[in-house]
């Protein structure tokens, strides 16, 4: 899951150009949309805005698990049964989503979608679940289970009981699409944040760059660093506002798709990169494989930057200058 207090966007800055810009928030894939855009005038702005709503719309439309009309509900309804046809477009963010499952052995899982909620992180968890409800709860996750023909453009799920879904990384997607639509259409300048997957691109109106404030989420009332961004992605997973504590030891709400309990060791990743599809999948794995497997495993994407904070606040960064950006 995506958090917004640890990274949000610095938006102030008096125009000096003719450009305007216009923000628009709105609910979209189950959660909220901020949609900047700078233009030549407020119609143009609003317009594009609209565009920018129909596109994820139409990718909700695509690839939501939990729409009954949608071709990921169609793959899941026929897990165990045959394969469903896709569009290319769902075939490819599959296989994306499957290539990361696999080279980070099951950390980011597109089959999660099938996890039992066993944990509950509102306050009503008394003791830990037990290790067989556990072992139970993540009996249909596998992506070892799920069947790709590219030449079909099929997908199969091999066990019955077996879901897919893309949870954040759809957002990264949509707002990665978006970015790339908008330039197309000669939008220079602009964000699209879907729940935190921020794209970025181009430059605020005064001429100066995006830029996200970093807080630690221990100490939330206190920027240690602003980072500016262009035409750049940047997306935060984060378990530090649902968590449970048992004998002394906090379980995060991100939960290991592989073993079924909560990942430990962070309490934050953000992940900086071209891409917000590709940074969210990345800050979801490092979250679960923890600090020491997480920066292995971002070293293998040179355009990726990344800052961990670990559950006693002890800050980590990648290919990241944080002194250079510091307050």
């Amino acid at each position: 899951m995506k958090q917004c207090l640890f990274v949000f966007l610095i938006l102030t800055g008096i125009s000096t150009s003719a450009q305007v810009l216009r923000k628009r928030t709105v609910k979209l894939m189950g959660g909220r949309f901020d949609i900047t855009i700078v233009a030549p005038d407020s119609l143009s702005a609003e317009h594009n805005i609209d565009t920018v709503i129909a596109e994820v719309t139409r990718i909700e439309n695509l690839i939501s698990d939990w729409k009954a009309d949608t071709q990921i509900s169609a793959v899941n309804q026929n897990a165990g049964i045959a394969p469903v046809k896709v569009s290319a477009e769902v075939f490819a963010l599959t296989e994306r989503a499957l290539h990361l499952s696999k080279i980070t052995k099951g950390a980011f899982d597109i089959s999660f979608a099938a996890m039992d909620r066993i944990w509950k992180f509102d306050g009503s968890m008394t003791q830990m679940p037990s290790a067989e409800a556990v072992k139970k709860s993540v009996k249909n996750v596998g992506y070892q289970y799920i069947v790709l023909d590219r030449k079909n453009s099929t997908i199969f799920l091999k066990r019955k009981g077996m879901k897919i879904g893309f949870g954040a990384l759809g957002e990264g997607y949509a707002t990665d699409r978006c970015r790339d639509m908008m330039l197309a259409r000669g939008i220079k300048a602009g964000i699209v944040n879907g729940s935190g997957d921020m794209s970025t691109w181009g430059k605020h109106p005064n001429g100066s760059n995006w830029a996200v404030g970093i807080t630690n989420p221990i100490h939330k009332d206190t920027i240690f660093a602003v980072v500016p961004l262009q035409k750049s992605a940047v997306v935060t997973s984060g378990s530090y506002e649902k968590f449970v504590v048992f004998n002394g030891k906090r379980y995060s709400h991100i939960i290991n798709p592989t073993t079924g309990y909560p990942a430990t060791g962070l309490c934050s990743v953000t992940v900086f990169g071209p891409s917000a599809e590709t940074a969210n999948g990345l800050s979801t794995s490092m979250m679960v494989l923890g600090k020491t497997k997480g920066m292995q495993l971002i070293k293998k994407y040179p355009a990726y930057s990344c800052i961990l904070i670990t559950d006693d606040g002890h800050i980590y960064s990648h290919k990241l200058d944080l002194d250079k950006y510091a307050l």
